[in-house]
C-alpha cells in the first residue's frame, strides 16, 4: 500500500503530479486514493479547486512551440539536389538563357511550396491529439453536481460518467454499475472493458488497469464515478503527446542517396571544370576568358538539371497511382520509401481486423456450427463439419437467434457507409449472427416485445431480459459468462430436445475456442408466467442451455492474402498490438505470421535492454500488451537492425510509431485523427492488403527513377565529353553552351519524364526489398551510363567531324551533331524501358502511350530547332539535306541494336545487383 509521507495533506496531494514516482492508483483502494489525494466523495470546496488548478494548470495538451513558417519556407532549399537546380538556373542566366532559367526557378519554387505545405499539415497530429479531450465533464463540488468545462478539472475532482460520455481526465473509479469502457485507441484492446471498483496488482499492464477510466476513452455502457488522479499531460494519453512531439522523423532512403549522389557529382564537375580551365590557359595558352565560358559550358553538359524536377514528377505520378489503390500520401518522399520496405508492424486491431466483434462458433450440445463471415454486415452462414447447411431447418440455431436478438440493447443500422452499430461490439455480433440465421430484428422484437430486464452487471455477469409473445407466453432469455450461466442452468437443448445438464461435456469445446483466442459467451431461455424480472427469478436457476458462442474480431480474408504477397516479396510482417497474448497469438497463427505462434509481452520487452530487444526483435513476429512506448522501441530495434519499416495503426497510442517509423501508415475510415497526421501515409478503404499495393508502387517508382537516370546521365556525360575531347584535341566546339541547354531542357521535359508513366515490372513483388545501403548507382549502371556515353560521344562527334570534313558551315556540322544526340537518346529511350529485359515487339514500342507522344512532341520541337528561322537565330543552327538526316537515324538504330545486344550479353551471365 501507498504510504503516506510527511507534510499536510494538502501538501502531498499537489505533490503527486510532480513526484517522479507518483502512486500506482490502480492498485491503491478507492479509500486510500481519496487519502491520497485529500478528496472526499462530496467534492473538492472552491478553495482547494483554485489551489490545485494553480498547481497543475489547465486540463489540457499544450501546443508545443511551433516553427515560424518562414522558418519551414527556407529550409525546403536545404537540399543538394536544389542547389544543383540553383546552380545551373543562375548559369542560364548568366549566359543570358532567361527562358530555361525561368523554368528552373519555377520547378524549384514549385517544389519549395508543395513540401512546405504537407509539412505543416504534418504538425496538425498533436491537434487531433488535444481534440479528444472532452469539452465537458459533469463532477461533485462542494456536494453538488456541476457540469463544467473539461479543462478545469483537477486532481481530486469526482467526477460522474454515464454511456456516450468521454473520459476527461485519468480517474480511480470508486463507483461503479455495469461499467464498459472502450480504449481501443489507447491500448489496442478489441472489447470494451468491464470496469471495477477493487484494486488491481501494481505490475498490472495498462490494459489490466480495471479499476482506472483514462482520459480520451468512451464509454460504452453503464455508469461510474471516479476520482480525478491525472490531468492534462500527466494522463496517458498527454503522455502520449509528449512521446510523439519528441519523436525523431527519420530522412528518407532516395533523399540519403540522391543527398550523396548530388555531392559526388558536384565535386566532380566542379573539379573536372577547374582541371580543364588550368589545361586550357597553361598548355594550350587559349585566352582565360574564353577557357572560363569553356569550363561554364563543360559544367552546364555535366550537371542534370532536369533530374531533381523529374524525381519530383516521378514521386508525384507514384502519388496519383497510390490513390487510385486506395493508398494516400501525405508525404511525397513516403512513395519511394515504400518501396524499400523490409518490415511492416501492424496494429492488430482495426488494422489486420476489421474492429468488429463476430461471433464464429457456435457450441452446441450436439456438435459446434461454424459461421462464416466477419464484421457487422449480414454476410456469411453456417457449416459444421465443413460442410453448409440451412439454419431454417436447424431449430436450434433460430432458438440461439432469438435469444442473442432479444436479450441485447444494442441496435444496427445499414447505412451508405456499411453496417453502423450503436451500442456494445459484443452486442453487435449477436445481431448480426440473429440476421445470418434468417430473423428481422425489427419483426422478431415486435412478435416478442421486452417487459422487463435485468442489465448486465460484473458482479453478477449474466444479462436477463422477459419478453413475452402476443398469446402471452413468456420467456427469460439469458447471456453471460459460461461459468456462471452454466451454474444456472439444469438442462441443455439438442436435435433430439432437452436433456439434463453434462457440464463436463462443455468444457473440452470450450478450452479448444478460448485456446484460438475465442471469447465465450452462454446463452440460455427459460419459460416464464411472470409479468416482471427480478434478481431472485434467475438466482432460482432451472435455465436450458442453448450454446455457448465463440467470438473473436478476425482477421480481414484480404488481410491474410496480404501478409501472404509480403512474405513472398520478402518482407517480414510483426503484429504490434495492445491485446492479451492468447488472442494475439491466435490472430497471428490465422494470418500466417509465424509457424511458432511466440508472442512476446510489453512487460517482457522492458526486461530487456537494446541488445536484447534487437535479438528478440529479429526472431518474433508477435508482440502483445504492447503500450506506445513499447511500439516505438520496437520500431528503433528494428531500425537499428538495418531495416526499412512501416508502421500500420490506426489508434492514439499508435502515433508516436507511425511518426518515428520510417512509412507511418494510418487507416482512414475508423483510424483516429492524430494517427492520421502523424501518419506518412493513409489507407483510404482501411485495407491492410492496399499497403501491399503501396509497396509495388514503391518499387515501381523507384525501378523508374533509377530508368531515367540511366538514360538523362550518358546524355550529359556525352555532351561534356564532347567539349572535353575538342579543348584536349584543340578542336572547335561541336555544340554550344546554349545548345547543350536545348538538348538538356528538351529530353529531360519530354523523354526522361515518359519513363515516370512505367507500369510495374512482372516480377517486382517477386523480389527481395532493395538493400537500404546499396548506392543509387550500381555497378552495373555505372557501366551501362559509360557504354552508351561512348556511342553518343561517337556517333555525335563523329558526324561533326564529317561535316566539317565536308566544308559545311560550322552551323550545319553543329546541327548535325545536336540531332544526331537527340536521335540516339530517342532510341536510347525505347532500351531504357527494360534496364535488362530486351525491348522488342509490339509491347516494347507500343506499351507506353507516354513514351510515343514524348518522342513525337520531341521530333515536333527538334524539327523547329533546325528550320525555325527565329530558332536558327537564337541557337545558330542551320537547315539540314535528307542525306544528313538519313545518317543520323541510321546512328539512332545503332544505337538502339548495340544496346539490346549488351543486354542479351549480361542476361546469358548474371543478374546485374541492385536491379531486383
Amino acid at each position: 500500500m501507498y504510504q503516506n509521507s510527511t507534510g499536510t495533506p494538502t501538501e502531498r496531494s499537489l505533490a503527486l503530479q510532480t513526484n517522479e514516482h507518483p502512486p500506482r492508483w490502480h492498485s491503491l483502494s478507492a479509500r486510500d486514493t481519496l487519502g491520497c489525494l485529500d478528496a472526499s466523495r462530496s467534492g473538492l470546496t472552491p478553495d482547494a479547486v483554485e489551489a490545485r488548478r494553480a498547481q497543475y494548470g489547465d486540463n489540457r495538451l499544450p501546443p508545443p512551440q511551433r516553427q515560424p513558417a518562414w522558418q519551414r519556407l527556407l529550409l525546403q532549399f536545404h537540399n543538394v539536389l536544389i542547389y544543383v537546380l540553383l546552380a545551373a538556373g543562375v548559369i542560364t542566366a548568366l549566359l543570358g538563357h532567361w527562358l530555361d532559367s525561368g523554368v528552373i526557378f519555377g520547378v524549384v519554387i514549385i517544389n519549395a511550396v508543395i513540401g512546405f505545405i504537407q509539412e505543416g499539415r504534418a504538425e496538425e497530429a498533436l491537434d487531433a491529439i488535444r481534440s479528444m479531450l472532452s469539452p465537458h465533464a459533469t463532477v461533485t463540488r462542494s456536494g453538488e453536481r456541476h457540469e463544467i468545462p473539461a479543462e478545469d478539472l483537477v486532481p481530486g475532482d469526482i467526477v460522474h460518467l454515464t454511456s456516450g460520455d468521454r473520459v476527461p481526465a485519468d480517474l480511480r473509479l470508486i463507483d461503479v454499475k455495469s461499467l464498459r469502457v472502450m480504449e481501443a485507441a489507447l491500448t489496442g484492446e478489441s472489447l470494451a472493458v468491464d470496469k471495477q471498483v477493487d484494486a488491481v496488482a501494481e505490475d498490472a499492464a495498462l490494459g489490466d488497469r480495471a479499476s482506472m477510466a483514462w482520459s480520451g476513452t468512451l464509454v460504452t455502457y453503464g455508469q461510474g464515478t471516479g476520482v480525478v488522479t491525472a490531468t492534462g499531460t500527466a494522463t496517458e494519453l498527454g503522455r502520449i503527446s509528449t512521446l510523439l512531439a519528441t519523436v525523431e522523423k527519420l530522412t528518407t532512403p532516395l533523399f540519403k542517396l540522391m543527398a550523396r549522389f548530388g555531392q559526388w557529382l558536384a565535386g566532380v564537375i566542379l573539379l573536372l571544370s577547374g582541371l580543364i580551365f588550368a589545361f586550357g590557359v597553361w598548355v594550350r595558352e587559349y585566352p582565360a576568358s574564353e577557357m572560363f565560358l569553356a569550363a561554364v559550358g563543360l559544367a552546364v553538359a555535366a550537371i542534370p538539371e532536369g533530374l531533381p524536377a523529374i524525381m519530383t514528377i516521378t514521386l508525384a505520378i507514384g502519388v496519383t497511382r497510390m490513390a487510385h489503390r486506395h493508398a494516400i500520401i501525405r508525404r511525397l518522399p513516403a512513395v519511394e520509401t515504400l518501396g524499400a520496405v523490409s518490415v511492416i508492424c501492424s496494429d492488430k486491431t482495426g488494422t489486420l481486423t476489421r474492429n468488429e466483434m463476430t461471433v464464429q462458433a457456435v457450441i452446441g450440445a450436439d456438435g459446434m456450427f461454424e459461421v462464416s463471415g466477419s464484421g457487422y454486415a449480414p454476410e456469411g452462414g453456417f457449416a459444421r463439419d465443413g460442410v453448409q447447411v440451412d439454419p431454417g431447418s436447424q431449430p436450434l440455431l433460430r432458438d440461439v437467434a432469438h435469444a442473442a436478438l432479444l436479450c441485447n440493447d444494442a441496435e444496427l443500422r445499414d447505412t451508405d457507409a456499411g453496417w453502423l452499430l450503436a451500442g456494445d461490439p459484443t452486442e453487435g455480433a449477436l445481431l448480426t449472427l440473429a440476421m445470418k440465421a434468417g430473423l428481422d430484428l425489427r419483426q422478431t422484437r415486435e412478435a416478442l416485445p421486452r417487459s422487463d430486464v435485468i442489465p448486465f452487471e460484473s458482479e453478477h455477469r449474466f444479462m436477463a431480459t422477459l419478453n413475452h409473445d402476443h398469446d402471452g407466453r413468456g420467456f427469460i432469455y439469458l447471456k453471460g459468462a459460461p461459468e456462471r450461466v452454466l451454474a444456472l442452468c439444469e438442462t441443455q437443448r439438442g436435435t433430439d430436445g432437452e436433456a439434463p445438464l453434462d457440464p463436463d461435456f462443455w468444457h473440452a469445446p470450450m478450452e479448444t475456442a478460448a485456446a484460438e483466442g475465442m471469447r465465450l459467451l452462454a446463452l440460455a431461455v427459460r419459460h416464464e408466467t411472470t409479468t416482471t424480472l427480478n434478481f431472485s427469478d434467475i438466482e432460482d436457476g432451472g435455465f436450458t442451455l442453448l450454446a455457448v458462442l465463440g467470438l473473436a474480431d478476425p482477421p480481414r480474408e484480404e488481410a491474410i492474402k496480404a501478409v501472404a504477397t509480403c512474405r513472398a516479396a520478402g518482407i517480414r510482417v510483426k503484429m504490434i498490438t495492445g491485446d492479451h497474448a492468447a488472442t494475439a497469438q491466435a490472430i497471428g497463427k490465422q494470418l500466417g505470421l509465424s509457424e511458432s505462434g511466440r508472442a512476446v509481452t510489453g512487460a517482457a520487452t522492458e526486461t530487456l535492454d537494446d541488445v536484447q530487444l534487437r535479438d528478440v526483435v529479429a526472431k518474433t513476429d508477435i508482440f502483445a500488451r504492447a503500450s506506445p512506448e513499447h511500439k516505438l522501441r520496437l520500431v528503433e530495434a528494428l531500425q537499428s537492425l538495418g531495416h526499412v519499416t512501416a508502421m500500420t495503426g490506426d489508434g492514439v497510442n499508435d502515433a508516436p510509431a507511425l511518426r518515428r517509423a520510417d512509412v507511418g501508415v494510418a487507416m482512414g475510415k475508423k483510424g483516429t485523427e492524430a494517427a492520421k497526421e502523424a501518419a506518412e501515409m493513409v489507407l483510404a478503404d482501411d485495407n491492410f492488403a492496399s499497403i501491399a499495393h503501396a509497396v509495388e508502387e514503391g518499387r515501381t517508382v523507384y525501378g523508374n527513377l533509377k530508368k531515367a537516370i540511366v538514360f538523362i546521365l550518358p546524355t550529359n556525360a556525352a555532351q561534356a565529353g564532347m567539349v572535353l575531347i575538342a579543348i584536349l584535341l584543340g578542336l572547335t566546339l561541336p555544340i554550344t553552351p546554349v545548345q547543350i541547354l536545348w538538348i538538356n531542357m528538351v529530353t529531360a521535359v519530354t523523354l526522361a519524364l515518359a519513363l515516370a508513366f512505367e507500369r510495374p515490372e512482372p516480377e517486382a513483388m517477386r523480389q527481395p526489398p532493395r538493400d537500404p545501403g546499396e548506392p543509387l548507382l550500381t555497378r552495373f549502371m555505372l557501366w551501362r551510363i559509360a557504354f552508351v556515353t561512348v556511342f553518343l560521344v561517337a556517333g555525335s562527334l563523329g558526324l561533326f567531324l564529317w561535316e566539317m570534313e565536308r566544308g559545311v558551315p560550322i552551323e550545319i556540322a553543329r546541327t548535325a551533331a545536336v540531332n544526331a544526340l537527340v536521335m540516339g537518346e530517342i532510341f536510347y529511350l525505347f532500351n531504357c524501358r527494360r534496364l535488362t529485359a530486351p525491348v522488342v515487339g509490339w509491347s516494347g514500342f507500343f506499351g507506353n502511350r507516354a513514351v510515343l507522344i514524348a518522342i513525337g512532341v520531341l521530333v515536333v520541337l527538334q524539327g523547329l530547332f533546325t528550320y525555325l528561322p527565329v530558332m536558327q537565330a537564337l541557337f545558330a543552327t542551320a537547315a539540314l539535306d535528307v542525306a544528313a538526316w538519313s545518317r543520323i537515324i541510321l546512328f539512332g538504330i545503332v544505337v538502339y541494336s548495340v544496346v539490346e545486344i549488351e543486354k542479351a550479353v549480361i542476361r546469358g551471365r548474371t543478374r546485374p545487383a541492385g536491379l531486383r
